[in-house]
C-alpha cells in the first residue's frame, strides 16, 4: 500500500463530500486506502460516507477527542508507506498524489511534504508555508510587522514571504491541511502530540521530524484548494485562546530556560492583545450603525427642541433654562427608539426598512405612553415626540440609502444587486445546476454555459476563452462543473481570475453547490435544504424575549398560580432556568430519533405536542410536530404553547 488518507471531520458534511470525490479521482493510478476520522458530527456527515463512499474506512467517535487524537486513531490502522492528512475542506488536484509520493520517493531525506494551497477565491494562502514560531518570529506575527513587510527576511519568517511560492523549498512547518509523512519516520518520532486539542500538532509534529533529521518539503508543482474558516471562524475569540494556547503548550515542551519563560509571556501578551483586536473588531462592526443613529437622532432632537422652543412658545431657549430635556428627556427618546428598532430586526440586515419603520412605530407608541407617567417637570411635549419620530425615520432612512449605494452603486435598498451567472461544464450538467438553483430559491442572472471544449454548441464560449467572457458579459459568478472540468483547471481559473469574481464548485453526483469566498467565514453553500424559521436570528432572539418575558411575569403572578401546579418546587426551578438561559420554555420533544437535523435548541420544559387536547405516543407524530415547529416558527407558536401547556411547566428535566 503506498498511501494512506486520512481525513478528520466535525460538521462539514458538503465539504467533506466535495474533498472524498476529488480523494477518488486523485487516487485513480496509486494503490491507497482512506480513512474518515468523525467527531461526532451531527449534520449527517457519516450516513453520508456510509452511503456515497462505502470504500471508506470510517471510524465513528462518540464525542469530539480532538484533532490529534482522531488523527492518531486512523494512523495506527493505517497500511501505507506515506500518511496524508488531509482536511475534510480541500480540493486536491486529479494528479496531486502521483506528484507527491514521486517527490517523495526521489527525496529520501523527506520527512514531511505540504503543497501550495489556494482559498476559495483562488488567493495563495501563505500558511502553505511557514518558519517555527520563535519569540522573534511570533512578535513579528502577532503584532503584524509580517504584514507590513511580507518579502523581509527577517520581519516575515513566520510565512517564509521571502521564499518564491512557485519553486520548491525547504521549510520549517507543515501545514496540518495537508500533511504527506513517511510512516517510517512517524515510527520513529511517534505520533501526533494529543495535548494539542485543535491547532498547533503540525508545528509540534514538523519540530519532531526536523529534530529527527529529515526535511519538510513545500512543493509547489502542484495545487490544491483549501476552503478556510470551516471550523472555526478565524475571527472569533475561541480561535484567539485554541490558537494561542496550542502556541503556548507548544513553547512549554521544546523551550526551556530564559529563552522560553520570555516565548510564554510574549504568548500571553499576544493572547490578550489578540482578544482585545477581536473583541474591539466585533464592537464596531455590531454597534457602528446603531452608534450612528443614535448620533443622528440625538442631534436631530437637540435642534427640534429649539425649534418647537422657538415655534410654540416663542421663547428659543425654552427647553434650555433647567436642562431637562438634555438630561432626561433626549437620552430616554434616543434609547427607547433604538431599542425598539433593535427587538424588531432594524439591525438584522432581512427586511430593514420595514423593521426600522414598525421599531420606530413602536417606540413611539411606548414613549406617549411613558409621558402619561412622567412628572411635569419631564413632560417636553407630545409634538416634540412626534416630530422627534419623523426625524428618527428620515435620518435613519437615508443613512440606510447611503450606505446601501457605497456598497452596491443603487438605491434598490433590501434588493441586493442580482449576480451575473456563468455555468462551466457540459450541458447535462448546467442543467442540474440550474435545476439546483431553482429548487434552492436562487436568484442569479444567468448569462450562460461556458463549454469544456472548444466545439460545444449552445454556449457563450469554452473554457479557453474564460477570461474574456468574464470580461465582456461582467460575470460575477462561476459555478464549475466538477464532472466535466478538471480540478487543475478549475484552479488555475480561480488563479487567474482573481477575487472579484465568485468561485463555486458542482461536485458529480452532488445536490450541493460548494463556495467560499474568504478565509474568515465559512463558505456558501447552494443545497436544496429546508429554511428553518427557527434558526433565524430575529425569530432567534425574539423566542429568548417571550422567554424572559414569560419567567418575569411567572414570578409576578406566583402568588395566584402557585396553587395550580402540582409540582411546584420544580416549577420554580424551571423559571430560573429558563431565566439563566440553561433552558427555553418550548422545545422538541425527543424521539427514538435524534434531532440532529433540526436547529439545535436548549432544552425544553413544553413541546409543540403540548399545545394539543389530546396524548401523542406516536413517534412519526411526534417527529414532524417537532419538524413543523421548527420550520414554521414565530412567537406566537410559543405563546400558544404555553397558554394550553401551562399545566406542564412545572414539568421534571432531565
Amino acid at each position: 500500500m503506498k498511501l494512506s488518507i486520512v481525513i478528520v471531520n466535525y460538521n462539514v458534511r458538503y465539504f467533506l463530500e466535495q474533498t472524498l470525490l476529488s480523494v477518488e479521482k486523485a487516487m485513480a493510478n496509486i494503490t491507497a486506502e482512506v480513512f474518515v476520522v468523525d467527531n461526532h458530527s451531527v449534520d449527517d456527515s457519516v450516513q453520508m460516507v456510509k452511503e456515497r463512499f462505502p470504500q471508506v474506512i470510517l471510524i465513528e467517535n462518540k464525542d469530539n477527542p480532538g484533532f490529534s487524537k482522531a488523527n492518531n486513531q486512523a494512523i495506527r490502522q493505517a497500511k501505507g508507506e506515506y500518511i496524508l492528512l488531509l482536511n475534510p475542506d480541500t480540493v486536491v488536484d486529479e494528479d496531486t498524489f502521483e506528484k507527491c509520493i514521486a517527490f517523495m520517493d526521489e527525496h529520501h531525506d523527506a520527512g514531511g511534504l505540504g503543497v501550495k494551497m489556494i482559498d476559495g477565491s483562488g488567493k495563495f494562502l501563505p500558511e502553505s508555508k511557514r518558519g517555527f514560531p520563535y519569540p522573534f518570529v511570533a512578535f513579528c506575527k502577532t503584532f503584524g510587522l509580517s504584514k507590513l513587510f511580507p518579502k523581509s527576511r527577517i520581519f516575515n519568517r513566520y510565512h517564509l514571504g521571502y521564499l518564491d511560492e512557485n519553486s520548491n523549498h525547504e521549510i520549517d512547518v507543515l501545514s496540518g491541511a495537508f500533511m504527506m509523512l513517511r510512516k517510517s519516520v512517524l515510527d520513529k518520532i511517534g505520533l501526533l502530540d494529543e495535548s494539542f486539542f485543535m491547532y498547533g500538532e503540525d508545528i509540534d509534529l514538523s519540530y519532531r521530524i526536523k529534530k529527527s533529521l529529515y526535511k519538510n518539503y513545500y512543493f509547489a508543482d502542484t495545487t490544491i484548494i483549501h476552503y478556510k474558516g470551516e471550523s472555526t471562524k478565524k475571527g472569533s475569540l475561541n480561535y484567539v485562546k485554541v490558537f494561542y494556547n496550542a502556541m503556548i503548550i507548544f513553547a512549554k515542551k521544546h523551550f526551556s530556560g530564559t529563552k522560553g519563560k520570555v516565548f510564554i509571556l510574549m504568548l500571553y501578551l499576544a493572547i490578550y492583545f489578540r482578544a482585545f483586536l477581536t473583541l474591539a473588531n466585533s464592537f464596531i462592526r455590531k454597534m457602528a450603525l446603531p452608534l450612528l443613529d443614535a448620533t443622528l437622532i440625538a442631534i436631530g432632537l437637540y435642534f427640534l427642541k429649539d425649534f418647537w422652543g422657538n415655534y410654540y412658545f416663542k421663547d428659543i431657549n425654552y427647553y434650555n433654562y433647567n436642562n431637562t430635556f438634555l438630561l432626561i428627556n433626549l437620552p430616554l427618546y434616543t434609547m427607547v427608539w433604538l431599542s425598539s428598532i433593535f427587538f424588531s430586526g432594524g439591525y438584522d440586515g432581512q427586511n430593514q426598512l420595514r423593521n426600522l419603520l414598525k421599531g420606530l412605530f413602536v417606540g413611539t407608541l411606548v414613549l406617549a405612553a411613558i409621558y402619561g407617567f412622567l412628572d411635569l417637570e419631564y413632560r417636553s411635549s407630545r409634538m416634540l415626540i412626534i416630530l422627534g419620530a419623523l426625524w428618527a425615520f428620515l435620518s435613519t432612512f437615508f443613512i440606510r440609502i447611503f450606505l446601501h449605494f457605497i456598497q452596491y452603486k443603487n438605491f434598490n435598498i433590501g434588493h441586493h444587486k442580482i449576480s451575473n451567472l456563468a455555468i462551466v461544464g457540459s450541458k447535462e450538467e448546467s442543467d442540474r445546476v440550474l435545476q439546483l438553483l431553482q429548487k434552492a430559491q436562487v436568484r442569479k442572472n444567468i448569462i450562460g454555459i461556458i463549454g469544456a471544449q472548444s466545439q460545444a454548441k449552445d454556449t457563450i464560449g469554452n473554457i479557453e476563452q474564460i477570461n474574456e467572457i468574464v470580461r465582456i458579459y461582467k460575470i460575477d459568478e462561476l459555478i464549475f462543473c466538477s464532472k466535466d472540468i478538471p480540478s487543475q483547471q478549475i484552479m488555475k481559473s480561480m488563479t487567474d481570475l482573481g477575487s472579484h469574481v465568485a468561485f463555486k464548485i458542482l461536485p458529480e453526483k452532488s445536490f450541493s453547490i460548494i463556495g467560499s469566498q474568504s478565509k474568515n467565514n465559512k463558505g456558501e453553500l447552494y443545497t436544496i435544504d429546508i429554511e428553518y424559521k427557527v434558526a433565524n436570528t430575529t425569530n432567534k432572539r425574539n423566542k429568548r424575549i417571550v422567554d424572559v418575558l414569560s419567567s418575569f411575569s411567572f414570578i409576578l403572578l406566583m402568588p395566584f398560580i402557585i396553587l395550580f401546579f402540582n409540582n411546584k418546587i420544580n416549577f420554580i426551578k424551571n423559571i430560573f432556568l429558563v431565566l439563566i438561559a440553561k433552558k427555553t420554555w418550548v422545545a422538541y420533544q425527543n424521539t427514538k430519533e435524534d434531532l440532529h437535523n433540526l436547529p439545535q435548541l436548549k432544552t425544553g420544559v413544553l413541546y409543540p405536542s403540548d399545545a394539543l387536547d389530546i396524548d401523542i405516543n406516536n413517534e412519526q407524530t411526534i417527529e414532524r410536530l417537532n419538524f413543523f415547529y421548527a420550520k414554521d416558527y414565530s412567537i406566537y407558536d410559543d405563546l400558544e404553547i404555553i397558554w394550553k401547556g401551562k399545566a406542564n411547566l412545572g414539568r421534571v428535566l432531565y
